[in-house]
């Protein structure tokens, strides 16, 4: 039996500071054309982007397709890929529409799983959407209790009596480097983070330049533990990068009023100092010594480029100095001042 090398890029030592997000690509808010989508990922590869982020919901399966596509145009052992498990898609019945919540997106029916027998099957689903036979890393995706409701005690269960010690025996037998889990909700992450058995957690919304609730519990945690953090949603869903664009979003919800003066207030002291606020929002997580990187999601190569220059800008410490003092961000943040 032939075994295939795993890629030369390895988990944590070599994992970027700067990667990209894929639910974007998957039409979460917008539908973008396949072009789009592959301008995108070839403009990333030029700037200097080497890991992937994705999952099987972003688009039922289309953003897994799209990264896959791209993948084949860069040097394999060159990337590193992380995509998730939890859900199995099987096809919607003819003349039925099964997609739910994206703009756009493959037609296919969701189930969730989080045994090992689910995430196998999970697994192999992105193996074949990707055209890959590896991935470097695999994250349990969504079990968040607001989120999985009812279901979420049987599927706790599934994780702890199965799912976790297969994900386990994959990276101890060298077929992933990582596993992790997603976390969208601070009560989640405050639960688990002191007991799961994972490398990483891939946060989205719990701690960014907008909200630091997670800093003395959870992030506290992860650093006793050694666990790592990869930064998603780094821009809360849009009111990070253009807090004063109408319909802003945050935390995938029409950000209120008060976030949008907060976003604006932060925006004001950043120009203070020349350094556009999303630069300080893709930066100010980096700061915190279990963040590993942050993988802002983007729909064209402009985003992509300025992502880039903005995570590459050199931010004057007394930026950081002047939003504590304007109680902006929590006082005992991370800012390396």
């Amino acid at each position: 039996m032939t075994v295939i090398a795993p890629p030369a890029l390895r988990w944590p030592d070599d994992w970027p500071r700067f990667g990209m997000g894929g639910a974007a690509l998957g039409n979460i808010f917008a539908e973008y054309s396949e072009a789009e989508a592959q301008a995108t990922f070839a403009a990333a590869w030029d700037a200097g982007v080497r890991y992937f982020d994705t999952a099987p919901w972003y688009g039922h399966g289309l953003s897994e397709h799209r990264l896959g596509s791209a993948l084949r145009n860069f040097p394999r052992d060159q990337v590193l890929v992380s995509t998730k498990v939890g859900r199995i898609y099987e096809p919607a019945r003819r003349g039925e529409d099964a997609r739910v919540q994206w703009k756009g997106g493959l037609n296919f029916a969701v189930r969730y799983d989080y045994s090992a027998e689910g995430f196998a099957q999970s697994f192999t689903q992105s193996q074949l959407r990707l055209g890959q036979p590896s991935v470097d890393a695999l994250i349990i995706h969504d079990l968040d209790q607001e989120y999985q409701g009812a279901a979420f005690d049987g599927h706790m269960a599934a994780l702890t009596g199965s799912g976790l010690a297969y994900l386990h025996g994959l990276k101890a037998g060298g077929e992933i480097s990582a596993v992790g889990m997603g976390m969208n909700a601070l009560a989640d992450f405050a639960a688990i983070a002191p007991w799961i058995d994972v490398d990483f957690f891939l946060l989205a919304m719990p701690y960014t330049l907008a909200d630091q609730a997670a800093l003395h519990g959870p992030m506290a945690e992860c650093v006793r533990r050694g666990i790592k953090i990869v930064l998603g949603a780094p821009f809360a869903s849009g009111l990070l990068a253009a807090p004063s664009a109408p319909g802003v979003m945050y935390a995938y919800q029409p950000a209120t009023p008060e976030m949008v003066r907060k976003a604006q207030a932060m925006e004001a002291v950043c120009l203070r100092h020349g350094v556009p606020l999303a630069a300080a929002a893709l930066q100010f997580p980096l700061l915190h010594p279990a963040v590993v990187s942050v993988i802002p999601g983007a729909v064209s190569p402009s985003q992509v480029r300025a992502n880039a220059a903005n995570v590459a800008l050199t931010i004057p410490p007394q930026l950081w100095a002047d939003l504590k003092a304007a109680n902006l961000i929590d006082p005992d943040a991370p800012t390396g001042a």
